[in-house]
């Protein structure tokens, strides 16, 4: 699956005709450099376990995720954010180009996304259910305000709870919602998705907690991106300590293992695959 993703990833990347030296250029650089394509295999997975019939529907679903994802870590990047030199290996749009030209790259895969998702060749009821899922959890409700809360507390440290919060908004909410709209396509039950939604929200905290241990613990050649990064920051390493980071991390997977267990045969494997591939 995510072979297939990869091809129509570079197959459809955002091209406008114009006489600007290098916009083109600059609003794929940072999609041609690699990544995990996470989000896009969830949803992906999703469909090919419930209407495998429609896989080449969502494809174009999938990439709109892409490019929230990525537009979200080149603002991330910038030297208001984090101020990042690297991401996925390869110098941030800012320092490659400038940074008037990477708010402009982000803010264009943002809107693209939305735009994506309006074209896709399936039920209009379908498609506004995805794009309210997408705005939704990438929004002022789910990434944007966990970005405000990170930026703002720098150096100001936050209790458990409240570190939760932030990275259930920063970080969990846009992989569950990649596993919702996946059920969206395939027009699964209410209940069922809100099952795997929920279990998306422990698969992003375990993301983000295994990102806060690689930060830790990895050098820039490893990770792709600037190691010891987050030390401003309000982390769960910063936080917990290494080990108990860890323990965290390790009893979150065992949870959502115990959940998995409730789901549909094949999507529970897929899920649990994608798991042990990147967690």
């Amino acid at each position: 699956m995510k072979e297939l993703f990869i091809k129509h990833l570079n197959e459809n990347l955002p091209y406008i005709k114009s006489f600007h030296p290098f916009f083109n250029e600059a609003l794929q650089a940072m999609l041609k450099a690699g990544g995990k394509h996470f989000r896009a295999q969830l949803l992906l997975g999703i469909v090919e376990c419930k209407a495998p019939q429609l896989i080449s529907n969502a494809l174009d679903a999938a990439l709109a995720l892409e490019f929230i994802h990525t537009y979200s870590l080149i603002h991330d990047d910038l030297p208001a954010m984090d101020n990042a030199d690297f991401r996925r290996g390869a110098p941030t749009l800012h320092k490659s180009y400038d940074e008037t030209t990477a708010i402009l790259a982000g803010d264009a895969l943002n809107t693209e996304a939305f735009l994506l998702l309006s074209n896709l060749n399936l039920k209009e009821k379908i498609k506004i259910n995805l794009i309210r899922t997408l705005a939704y959890n990438a929004g002022i409700n789910g990434m944007i305000i966990g970005q405000a809360i990170d930026c703002y507390f720098e150096d100001k440290k936050l209790n458990l709870d409240e570190l939760k919060f932030l990275h259930i908004h920063k970080t969990a909410k846009l992989i569950a919602a990649s596993l919702k709209m996946g059920c969206e396509i395939c027009e699964l039950d209410k209940k069922e998705s809100e099952k795997i939604y929920d279990i998306g929200l422990k698969l992003g905290l375990i993301f983000q907690i295994n990102d806060d241990i690689i930060d830790a613990t990895m050098s820039e050649e490893q990770s792709g991106k600037p190691a010891n990064h987050d030390t401003h920051k309000n982390s769960f390493v910063n936080l917990l300590g290494l080990q108990e980071a860890i323990n965290c991390k390790n009893d979150l997977i065992q949870n959502c293992k115990n959940d998995l267990i409730n789901l549909d045969e094949k999507i529970s494997k897929m899920i649990e695959n994608l798991m042990i591939q990147y967690l």
